[in-house]
C-alpha cells in the first residue's frame, strides 16, 4: 500500500522559510513522478512543483512561486522536498504532497494517483 506523509508545515512572518518533507512508503521514487500542490480556504487545489525521476532532468514550478521554491528528492531515504523561501502571506495554504506513477512529470493534479494527508502553511504580514 502506497503512502504520502508530509511534515514541516508550520507558521511563520513573511519573508521566512520553511521546509516540507514528504516520506513516501509501499513505493520507490524510482520511475515516477511527484508534485507539490496546495489549497487555500476557498479556492482550488493549485499545482506548486513536480520533480521528474531520473537525475538531470529539471524541476517544474507554477509561476507563482518560481524562484523562491526549491523540489528535490533524495531516493535513498524514498523522500520529496519542498524548500520555502521568502514566503508571502498568499503562500497560505494546506501544502499536499502527490505521486504519479508515471515517470514524465506533470503539473495537473487529476494524473496524480495518490495524495499525503495535508500539512498545514500560514504566513502572516
Amino acid at each position: 500500500q502506497v503512502q504520502l506523509v508530509e511534515s514541516g508545515g508550520g507558521s511563520v512572518q513573511a519573508g521566512g522559510s520553511l521546509r516540507l518533507s514528504c516520506v513516501v512508503s509501499g513505493r520507490t521514487l524510482r520511475s515516477i513522478t511527484m508534485g507539490w500542490f496546495r489549497q487555500a480556504p476557498g479556492k482550488e487545489r493549485e499545482f506548486v512543483a513536480t520533480i521528474r525521476s531520473w537525475s538531470g532532468s529539471s524541476p517544474f514550478y507554477a509561476d507563482s512561486v518560481k524562484g523562491r521554491f526549491t523540489i528535490s528528492r533524495d531516493n535513498a531515504k524514498n523522500t520529496v522536498y519542498l524548500q520555502m523561501n521568502s514566503l508571502k502571506p498568499e503562500d497560505t495554504a494546506v501544502y499536499y504532497c502527490a505521486l504519479d506513477s508515471n515517470p514524465w512529470g506533470t503539473s495537473v493534479k487529476d494524473e496524480y494517483d495518490y495524495w499525503g494527508q495535508g500539512t498545514q502553511v500560514t504566513v502572516s504580514s
